[in-house]
């Protein structure tokens, strides 16, 4: 009866253990263009013409915060600089901040206004106090795009005003997206800012989702007729950062409800694994006539893995690295891959590099070592 018991129950282990993570199809979503992507991995979760040319409309000004944090990284301005309103950008259009003409604000309360609000003078403003004229700061929105391999962009403003040659894809928004996380955590947080109140005019932010959903902390949301209305959000959960990009929805609670489907389907159905942290040792070699005889390897970024649920704890390594490792040895060199597999199925490789310097050793260490070489 004991034997009985104990293969029924290895059996039913045995089963478990077989059984395929199963994923069903993404949630049907009433845009023109979706995109929901895992930030940390870029793993690509559900699309819908992703690589579509769309008019940006508001999300626009992603790029153009994105600049200004990178001028103010630099030193180029600073937070506290007081910012003269022109005619210009007193006169614009749609969503406002309202800033006075010839007034002063600083560049703090103006990306509030940008960030908030989607005001359009204050992005003006911004834009001609880093580069003079607005099309001049175009330049740079440009430039950074190339930068971050947003191949399908065009910009031709900075506010998202309809142009025919103002264009982008939800995969390039995907793109400017993860490097604003990345590379400006200290901004990033203003994204999660529900309200904001200038010259005694309370604004509220315009993506819903930050009062519906806790996981929610960015990013922006934009509308025109032509480009309907488009929302790109992101939201964390137990470590997991997802990003869901809608662009065309019909209605603003479309782009709400479509957002919410992409964003649950992925944190349901999917998990993200921190696989190798960047500059930690996955595996050491013998340095031959070297000061010293041992060589850590590694990778230079953090190596995040998204796989279905209970599949995580299936992936392994598959290290291939030279046969020998002679000194000197740069720091960063590579000697070597780290092959991600998922089963049979390769998942992801990065190089493997020498985590510090070896200089050469001493005569002494070089001729033992090549005594050594010479029976191997």
């Amino acid at each position: 009866m004991r034997l009985f018991l104990f293969l029924s129950l290895f059996a039913h282990l045995t089963l478990v253990t077989a059984a395929p993570s199963l994923i069903p199809t993404p949630p049907r979503v009433n845009a023109k263009s979706y995109l929901l992507i895992d930030h940390n991995s870029g793993y690509v979760l559900a699309e819908k013409n992703a690589d579509k040319r769309i008019e940006p409309a508001s999300l626009t000004k992603l790029m153009t915060a994105y600049v200004v944090f990178f001028e103010i990284s630099r030193g180029g301005i600073s937070l506290e600089d007081e910012v003269k309103i022109s005619e210009k950008a007193w006169r614009m259009g749609g969503s406002r901040m309202f800033v006075e003409v010839n007034k002063y604000v600083s560049v703090e309360k103006l990306l509030k206004g940008l960030i908030i609000q989607s005001g359009n003078d204050a992005t003006v403003a911004l834009a001609e106090h880093i580069a003079v004229s607005e099309q001049a700061f175009v330049e740079l929105m440009n430039q950074h795009a190339a930068r971050l391999e947003m191949n399908s962009t065009n910009f031709n403003n900075s506010t998202g005003w309809p142009d025919k040659k103002h264009y982008t894809t939800a995969r390039d928004l995907a793109r400017l997206s993860r490097a604003i996380i990345n590379d400006f955590p200290e901004y990033y947080s203003t994204y999660k800012e529900k309200e904001y109140t200038y010259n005694n005019i309370r604004q509220y932010n315009r993506n819903r989702l930050l009062w519906l959903d806790e996981r929610v902390d960015g990013l922006k949301t934009g509308h025109t007729e032509a480009a309907g209305y488009c929302l790109i959000s992101s939201a964390k959960q137990k470590g997991m950062r997802l990003i869901s990009i809608i662009t065309g929805a019909a209605k603003d609670d479309a782009r709400i409800s479509s957002s919410r489907k992409l964003l649950n389907y992925g944190f349901r159905f999917f998990e993200t694994t921190l696989i190798h942290k960047a500059n930690s040792k996955i595996t050491e070699m013998r340095v031959w006539k070297g000061e010293k005889q041992q060589l850590s390897l590694g990778i230079t970024e953090d190596l995040f893995i998204t796989t279905p649920k209970s599949l995580s704890q299936k992936i392994k390594n598959n290290i291939k690295v030279e046969a020998m490792i002679e000194a000197p040895v740069t720091k960063h060199q590579s000697y070597g891959r780290v092959n991600i597999m998922l089963g049979d199925k390769q998942i992801a490789t990065r190089d493997l590099v020498a985590l510090s310097a070896v200089a050469e050793g001493s005569i002494w260490q070089k001729l033992m070592d090549s005594i050594q070489l010479m029976f191997q």
